[in-house]
């Protein structure tokens, strides 16, 4: 009988194997689990070279995984002034005006739509806090941004563009751009004359996030896109060390996608590093409520919203179908219940069978799709702490925009569980703060247009962090669970994060996080 690495003792250990629920110690070897049970079940596998822990009373789950994160292409995402809790126009502008100059720009991000309390986005309410700097403002939804006059100017826009997917460029009465610039492809025309960090920095910034994540409890996370140099980012930092969390990436299929697009994601399905793979593609089927850009039913009301971001929508259902049958899994971003419900009517389209496919967001949906999810075998993909950008009064410009009714169905976790559905949860970081404890308090004590629904239980949260988690990536025979065979990928809580209120589990010590069976963080 082999040696463990290391033994964990001590513990109040949720397996989340429905074999055995409960143990007390767990054994690791070259990164996998290989004893569980209490401490005679482990004892044999103590050798001279075994680093024992004692876990002194602390809870033992299967690693955290955020099901929904942006961890390479948040580097770009977050550069500049952070404007998170930028609340009304006057903290904008005193803010903007404060922001270091770099180059001649003030580079901002995560800015809150409700911070312009209700104005019309244009470059004319920035210019005098700019101060003649060059202004770049990502809003927090990660789909638009205003830019300043001079932007616009150096990026060449100077009217309304046609896009093969829904974005646009924003313009007045007299097709003047305002500098508010909606979906990918319109703020792609001005990333040529951004600012980019060099590849070093932005390698030693992404091993940094990567262990603050590690230290909230996450070993893993489903990054919803590629990037644009994130082989060459990745490969550089594994020449050097390993990741402290494993990062599964689904690169985007946008519209307009040819046979031989398709062919080159399918290929990409085989590349992978040490503790990062390709494993799926990234579709959208709309944008956001607050650009107008989510697909409706009905439209909202500013009478936006009836538009999908594949202009043809049965051509977004026949690029699922050739990845689908190549055996490739898909994650569609739909927010709105159009969006959802083209999704769902896609994957029956389909038939049984196949590779795992999931929807992103889910913000707001009627009761006669909820059941469809557990029906399809479509899992839920969401992100409570987006809830927090709302507000229970229905004042904030989700809620406006949708009004009373469709924005009574905000984020229904507890219903689509209750269904039978697998829901798997994340942060969008950085749409949304990346801590982990904060996304399994927040799916029970749900925020904002979000609480008058129920929130989840505390297994539920955790379950969705970890078992369903594992699901939803095809990954549930190797992760998700502590048991003998799957992965060393661990974490260890100061309390227990089933049994503690939520609001002691959103600030819950964490006293180990392994990942691969590497401790890769000690509280």
């Amino acid at each position: 009988m082999s040696a463990a690495d290391i033994i964990l003792t001590g513990a109040n250990v949720h397996t989340l194997d429905p074999a055995r629920p409960h143990a007390t110690a767990v054994a690791v070897k070259d990164g996998s689990v290989i004893a569980v049970g209490d401490e005679r079940d482990v004892r044999d596998r103590r050798g001279p070279a075994t680093e024992l822990v004692d876990l002194a009373g602390a809870t033992l789950t299967p690693g955290l995984t955020d099901a929904h994160s942006h961890p390479v292409w948040g580097l770009e995402l977050t550069t500049g002034t952070d404007l998170t809790g930028i609340a009304d126009f006057p903290s904008l502008l005193a803010a903007l005006r404060s922001a270091p100059r770099v180059n001649g720009w003030v580079m901002g991000y995560s800015l809150d739509h409700n911070a312009f309390e209700g104005r019309p986005m244009h470059y004319g309410l920035i210019e005098e806090a700019l101060r003649g700097a060059h202004g770049y403002l990502r809003l927090y939804d990660g789909h638009s941004a205003l830019v300043s006059e001079s932007v616009l100017r150096m990026a060449g826009i100077d009217g309304p563009r046609t896009f093969d997917q829904r974005a646009e460029v924003v313009c007045d009465a007299e097709g003047r751009p305002t500098g508010h610039l909606n979906e990918h492809a319109a703020m792609d025309l001005v990333s040529p004359v951004l600012m980019s960090a060099p590849a070093a920095e932005r390698g030693t910034r992404l091993m940094e996030l990567l262990s603050s994540m590690a230290a909230t409890g996450l070993t893993s996370a489903h990054v919803m896109d590629l990037g644009r140099d994130a082989f060459e980012l990745l490969a550089a930092v594994e020449s050097e060390t390993d990741l402290p969390i494993r990062l599964r990436f689904a690169p985007w299929c946008m519209p307009g996608a040819t046979d031989d697009d398709l062919a080159e994601l399918i290929a990409l399905q085989r590349v992978r590093g040490r503790r990062w793979q390709v494993g799926g593609v990234k579709l959208f089927m709309d944008g956001t409520v607050e650009g107008g850009t989510a697909w409706l039913e009905h439209a909202d009301c500013h009478g936006q919203g009836t538009d999908a971001f594949w202009p043809d929508p049965h051509a977004y259902s026949a690029a699922v179908r050739q990845l689908h049958e190549a055996g490739v899994p898909t994650a569609t971003h739909a927010i709105g219940d159009a969006a959802v419900r083209h999704v769902l009517d896609t994957v029956e389209s389909l038939g049984a069978g196949g590779p795992r496919h999931r929807i992103e967001h889910i913000e707001t949906i009627p009761d006669d799709q909820i059941p469809r999810f557990a029906r399809l075998g479509v899992v839920a993909s969401m992100q409570p702490p987006h809830t927090a950008f709302t507000r229970a009064d229905h004042t904030d410009d989700w809620s406006q925009r949708l009004g009373d009714v469709r924005a009574s169905r905000a984020w229904r976790c507890r219903d689509l569980r209750d269904a039978g559905a697998v829901l798997a949860l994340g942060s969008d970081w950085p749409i949304a703060h990346f801590d982990a404890r904060q996304v399994l308090a927040m799916a029970r004590t749900p925020k904002g247009a979000a609480v008058r629904g129920t929130g989840l239980t505390g297994l539920m949260a955790l379950e969705g962090m970890t078992s369903q988690a594992a699901f939803a990536a095809g990954e549930d025979h190797v992760t998700g669970q502590i048991a003998v065979g799957y992965r060393a990928d661990l974490t260890a809580f100061g309390l227990d994060p089933i049994a503690a209120p939520a609001d002691e589990v959103a600030e819950a010590p964490v006293a180990l996080t392994m990942t691969a069976g590497r401790i890769v963080f000690r509280g």
